[in-house]
């Protein structure tokens, strides 16, 4: 079997039964499309919904990367009408960065019923990172949540009125 990783701003496609392709998502999406008659498919990873059309980095953006895994998946033998969609990430890894994942999860979901290609599952939403795994030539995918929080290292504690012995300097 042959791992290849999807990046931000990455789409693959392949019909090699010995390609799974993988990514890690936080508030980003990932669309696995398949077609199974034709035995291709393929991942994109996007980073926001929609961008300005003069942005020079289109490729981290949504609706380019649906277009381009799409087109590529018909260069290769697949049928649009035959398309089957999985959708994973959209989570939400820091309360500062507003609802990015939510509006990604919901640009996927628009995007894919108004181009008529069913959703068959997905799993959006939450606040833990995915490890995505997806073998494009059957549809098959997995998914491992990666934990939700941080391990924080304990602070010592100082009792008041005692001095400490340290080698930081505080200011």
């Amino acid at each position: 079997m042959r791992i290849e990783h999807v990046i931000q701003g990455e789409f693959k496609a392949s019909d090699d039964p010995e390609v799974t392709l993988t990514t890690i998502l936080g508030s980003c999406v990932s669309t696995c499309l398949f077609d199974a008659i034709a035995g291709v498919g393929g991942m994109n990873h996007f980073l926001l919904p929609k961008g300005d059309s003069g942005a020079s980095v289109q490729n981290r953006y949504g609706l380019l990367a649906m277009e381009l895994l799409i087109n590529e998946l018909l260069k290769m033998g697949a049928s649009k009408s035959r398309l089957q969609a999985k959708l994973f990430g959209g989570a939400m890894m820091d309360s500062r960065l507003g609802r990015i994942g939510d509006e990604n999860g919901r640009f996927a979901l628009a995007f894919l019923e108004n181009e008529n290609i069913p959703c068959i599952s997905s799993s959006l939403g939450g606040t833990a990172a995915r490890r995505v795994r997806f073998t494009p030539s059957s549809g098959a995918a997995q998914q491992m949540l990666i934990a939700d929080h941080v391990e924080k290292v304990p602070e010592p504690v100082v009792e008041v009125g005692r001095a400490v012995d340290s080698d930081i300097t505080l200011f």
